[in-house]
């Protein structure tokens, strides 16, 4: 199949033969395979198997700029490397973008993936294939989420590996992410059922407790808690179960409320005003840096599964041009007027202070830090004149791209595959969405060769590529 990365849009306008084609495609285990020779490996055989009781996903929606942030070409044409000049990190012979400064510091905490590859270019099937690892029916388009889509990640932990310890196995903050205005497919619960579905946390940096209304009344008592929860369940026994699907899933809802009422460790993992100003400011007070602290104190909790959307809309600054927390990496135009004054200060705060606390409270070494966007920008600087601004920028890229890793074992100041001289194609050690799964489902020890089953009975692969065995060496 020949590759497309030439960024361009596909309509989205989806007929009827091809809706139902669609629903067939994404239902066959077939979804997402690995190119041919990534088969899966045995989970006794990687090395970070089982060494993480948290994985916790940065989602740069809208892609970020490897050229910019994480692979920089200073040796290369001005129209390839950009405005930007790299800077040293704590590693030696390994540079980023000099916006990026406190990042630098912790680089020795990190490992750069710089061979990211796959063949969608759009941002909704993107997203989709990044939050699930397996491609979309439909690539390269924006297509809505659908019942019959496969499960995002905390859908799956949920399923195969619930939390013992917290009612909620799977929370995305800063969520859903948006392409621009409306959910991108990819973060749900999907095929298994609404019952599987992560928490979903929008805007945490005010001063109120995200879960807001779940506090226990103090005129309450356990007693009088009981009898409620009784007359509940002999409502529901009575009823006509119009709807079994909704039934199961206000079920679980009531579960997992129940499940945090009582218990105020839990609630307490949600309030940011127990942390000290300092703590707060340090990962900055603005929407994905608190969103990033609430992500810390999760992992504290041993929350297994936590999804940081950095920026919700991937292009929010065309509608709220003033408003820093709106932008998204989806850079087409403006590029470094919008990395330099308004998405790398904040990224590098946020994300440098988040590294930094899990080391020093000694909670790196179990957890899996992973930093990734659905794709990457391209190596030519040019103004889009479909796309708003007045200066150029870079369209989607998906042929080479770079995320980042940390923690759970993961080797600390390395680079982990490379691209060519203008950053347009991977050199060395080529992975893919499908791998990054595997290797975060391995972390928590979970086999990601085994297959789950929708609410039909279907089966589908769990993941189809194999851990990065690489980033432990």
């Amino acid at each position: 199949m020949a590759r497309n990365h030439s960024g361009v849009r596909t309509s989205t306008r989806l007929s009827r033969r091809n809706w139902l084609a669609g629903t067939l495609a994404a239902l066959r285990v077939s979804i997402g395979a690995a190119p041919a020779g990534l088969n899966a490996a045995a989970p006794s055989s990687f090395p970070g198997f089982g060494r993480a009781k948290s994985v916790l996903m940065i989602y740069a929606s809208g892609g970020q700029s490897q050229l910019d942030l994480w692979d920089p070409k200073p040796a290369a044409p001005v129209e390839v490397r950009g405005a930007f000049s790299p800077i040293s990190t704590a590693v030696p012979g390994v540079q980023f973008c000099e916006h990026l400064p406190l990042t630098a510091r912790v680089a020795d905490r990190l490992t750069v993936v710089r061979s990211m590859s796959h063949e969608d270019t759009d941002h909704g099937s993107a997203t989709y294939l990044t939050l699930t690892g397996h491609y979309h029916a439909r690539r390269s388009a924006n297509p809505p989420p659908a019942p019959f889509d496969l499960p995002t990640f905390g859908a799956v932990v949920k399923k195969v590996r619930p939390s013992p310890r917290h009612p909620y196995s799977a929370v995305h903050i800063n969520a859903p992410a948006l392409v621009p205005i409306l959910p991108a497919p990819g973060q749900n619960a999907g095929c298994l059922g609404a019952k599987f579905a992560p928490l979903m946390l929008g805007d945490v940096s005010g001063e109120t407790v995200p879960l807001e209304g779940l506090d226990p009344l103090e005129d309450l008592s356990t007693t009088r808690s009981a009898r409620r929860r009784s007359l509940l369940r002999a409502v529901e026994e009575s009823a006509t179960p119009w709807n079994v699907t909704e039934m199961h899933r206000l079920d679980s809802h009531y579960d997992q409320a129940y499940r945090l009422l009582d218990s105020p460790q839990t609630q307490r993992a949600f309030d940011l005003s127990r942390e000290p100003d300092a703590v707060r400011e340090r990962y900055g007070r603005n929407q994905s840096g608190q969103a990033c602290l609430l992500a810390r104190r999760l992992v504290e909790a041993e929350v297994p599964w936590i999804n940081v959307i950095w920026s919700p809309s991937n292009r929010g600054q065309d509608t709220q041009p003033d408003r820093t927390d709106a932008y998204g990496w989806d850079t087409h135009n403006d590029i470094f007027d919008a990395l330099e004054n308004r998405l790398l200060p904040r990224f590098d705060q946020g994300f440098s202070a988040l590294i930094e606390d899990l080391d020093q409270r000694g909670l790196l070494e179990q957890t899996l830090v992973v930093c990734m966007g659905e794709f990457g920008r391209a190596p030519l600087v040019a103004l889009e004149p479909r796309f708003a601004g007045a200066t150029p920028g870079r369209k989607h890229w998906a042929a080479a791209y770079s995320i980042v890793m940390a923690g759970a074992g993961v080797a600390r100041g390395a680079t982990y595959g490379a691209t060519d001289r203008h950053g347009a194609a991977v050199r060395s050690n080529p992975i893919g969405p499908w791998d990054v799964s595997a290797t975060m489902f391995a972390a928590l020890g979970i086999d990601h060769s085994q297959e789950l089953h929708d609410l039909t009975g279907r089966p589908f692969s769990l993941a189809t590529g194999r851990p990065i065995t690489g980033l432990y060496s």
